[in-house]
């Protein structure tokens, strides 16, 4: 099996990295990530279920935690099942379309999930400090359009980078990492084109800079006008609704920033591989976990629905403003 190629054009696969080379801890990393794979997706369909099911949360908060819930689905399916049946299989290979699938859904589902915890601090900014005009301003057809634009930046930022990175040729394909990772593939580039991905890169991470600090003045706002409101319930009320926010955009922010603003060329590869399982299944799993336990109006639809659907009664009729 050859690990090095002419150019893209005549390769057929990439080999990814491997957790170990002892067989026996291939399996138990199999079984590690088949855990956290079926933890992190029972915790995102229990919320996308609770949200449905239960009236009361339709809002637009909740509305955009059940996108949220589906873009975590949809990103941790992209690496976690393929790393985990490699090793069961004993296997390195992906092949080359699936690598470039693997890009572009992984770059599509983290770039919806940024645009849209961007637009839930938005959200969040309306419904504290400008709550007299919350409905008007949040009503279904501004929802929806928000959800969608979130939607088509991911998919325009995956299509951007994808194309900008399998354009160019690459001159082995031993990628070092658990999934087809740009950084990593950008490493075995034989031409100036990656110059091209590296400018868009540049581009793109200002983007994201400013979404960063739009949150960062939003949430300035938001707190400067809870700390005026004279009730302290009042208070605590507007903060219980911030905070799991602030926490997933902080967990997500900063794996992100931590994996992809390493010193690569130093790092070790055991240290990469921590930081990439870091990004990659901790915001997913984490997310539900962080809405669940901060969010009592979560907890409640949630002991309801497991409490109707043990009793089989309609799963609406006991809901009441």
């Amino acid at each position: 099996m050859t690990e090095s190629v002419a150019n893209s054009s005549s390769m057929s696969h990439f080999l990814l990295m491997e957790f170990s080379d002892s067989r026996d801890l291939q399996i138990v990393h199999s079984f590690v990530f088949l855990t956290l794979y079926l933890a992190t997706v029972i915790g995102n369909l229990l919320i996308i279920f609770v949200i449905v099911f239960d009236h009361h949360l339709h809002t637009p908060m909740y509305f955009f935690l059940m996108n949220l819930a589906m873009l975590d689905l949809g990103s941790i399916s992209v690496t976690i099942p393929k790393s985990m049946v490699n090793s069961f299989m004993n296997n390195r290979l992906i092949s080359y379309s699936g690598c470039v699938a693997q890009v572009f859904f992984l770059l599509f589902f983290v770039g919806s999930e940024f645009a849209l915890l961007t637009v839930m601090a938005h959200d969040r900014y309306v419904a504290i400090c400008n709550p007299l005009r919350y409905e008007a301003v949040m009503n279904n057809v501004a929802c929806m359009q928000m959800v969608a634009s979130a939607w088509i930046s991911g998919l325009l930022y995956g299509i951007l980078h994808t194309s900008s990175t399998f354009s160019i040729s690459f001159c082995s394909n031993v990628i070092d990492q658990f999934f087809c990772e740009i950084p990593q593939l950008l490493k075995l580039s034989c031409s100036d084109l990656y110059l091209n991905e590296a400018g868009v890169l540049v581009f793109s991470t200002s983007i994201v800079l400013s979404c960063f600090i739009f949150i960062i003045i939003t949430y300035v706002q938001i707190f400067t006008t809870v700390l005026r409101m004279p009730s302290v319930q009042g208070r605590q009320k507007a903060l219980s609704t911030c905070l799991p926010h602030l926490i997933v955009v902080s967990t997500f922010v900063f794996t992100g920033t931590f994996a992809y603003l390493r010193h690569s060329s130093n790092a070790l590869s055991v240290l990469g591989l921590v930081f990439a399982v870091l990004y990659s299944v901790v915001p997913p799993m984490m997310n539900p976990l962080i809405y669940s336990m901060r969010n009592k109006e979560i907890k409640v639809a949630l002991w309801k629905m497991m409490n109707l659907q043990g009793s089989c009664k309609n799963p609406f009729s006991e809901f009441h403003h």
